[in-house]
């Protein structure tokens, strides 16, 4: 009879932890959810959505999270264990690299107001004082950095050796081309801070803007190709959902497009294709 109750008292205590579980799965899964945590870089990505995107989605019930990520390659991780449902940091060709490595479906749900980066120096007025043995900077992080020495590529000061990864790319990637070079690489977000030390820097626009300082303003502006540019994020399982959908719709509303070109620090940057409907 004992061993009866103990089994009865098992049961139940497996279905109520059944039960809880699928509630919790539910919540997390659910399409109609108005909870929405976005995940972001280091940068000023994460103030354009606090407050371009946040007063639209609120307008609509949604609870709107932002976290930022001390590094970029942590964002990717948390997808994959669900902390966030979207994100705001990575290009389509960081994106694509990242599923086939890691066996995961990221999808771009839309564009991002993207900033180009662009060549800087304090010490030289022209790439035309380029010389042998200058120092050039580059972030180091993989796509950043091949992103920059594709600048310096076009400009003939290097080579990049064929077939060369996104997700590992390094100054061990660069050849001399018409210059022998001392390519350094840095922390993205110290570029600016090495303008008096070195000769030329390749910067990222966010951390330019950030700065006040304008995009347009560098020796040399990326025309970023369209695999370069920011994108939102979510998994592919999600895409279908409406918060999904609120949210594409929001970063592709004219009211965002107004309040994004009616800030100077957001001068340069490179507006989705989605804004064209909205001639300034």
């Amino acid at each position: 009879m004992l061993k009866q109750k103990l089994i009865n008292i098992s049961l139940i205590a497996t279905a109520i932890i059944s039960l809880t579980a699928c509630g919790d799965n539910t919540e997390k899964d659910n399409p109609n959810k108005k909870q929405i945590t976005i995940g972001f870089g280091v940068g000023n990505y994460i103030d354009q959505v606090d407050k371009g995107i946040v007063p639209i989605l609120e307008k609509k019930g949604y609870t709107v999270n932002l976290r930022q990520f001390s590094q970029n390659r942590q964002i990717n991780p948390a997808f994959e264990e669900s902390s966030i449902d979207a994100s705001v940091n990575q290009s389509r060709a960081y994106m694509d690299a990242y599923n086939k490595k890691n066996n995961i479906n990221m999808v771009a749900l839309t564009d991002s107001p993207s900033a180009p980066q662009s060549l800087r120096s304090n010490k030289h007025q022209s790439v035309d004082e380029i010389q042998d043995g200058m120092i050039v900077a580059l972030s180091n992080d993989p796509v950043n950095a091949e992103r920059g020495a594709r600048i310096l590529e076009k400009l003939g000061w290097i080579q990049i050796k064929p077939n060369v990864s996104t997700l590992s790319f390094s100054v061990n990637d660069i050849e001399s081309g018409k210059y022998n070079l001392d390519i350094r690489e840095t922390d993205a977000a110290q570029g600016l801070r090495l303008l008096d030390d070195v000769d030329f820097v390749v910067v990222n626009g966010n951390y330019v803007a950030s700065a006040g300082q304008r995009i347009a303003d560098g020796l040399v502006v990326e025309n970023s190709p369209l695999e370069h540019r920011v994108i939102v994020t979510v998994m592919q399982k999600d895409q279908d959902a409406q918060w999904a959908k609120d949210l594409k719709e929001a970063f592709e509303s004219k009211e965002y497009a107004d309040y994004v070109r009616s800030q100077r620090i957001y001068d340069g940057f490179i507006e989705p294709d989605s804004w064209k409907q909205y001639p300034r």
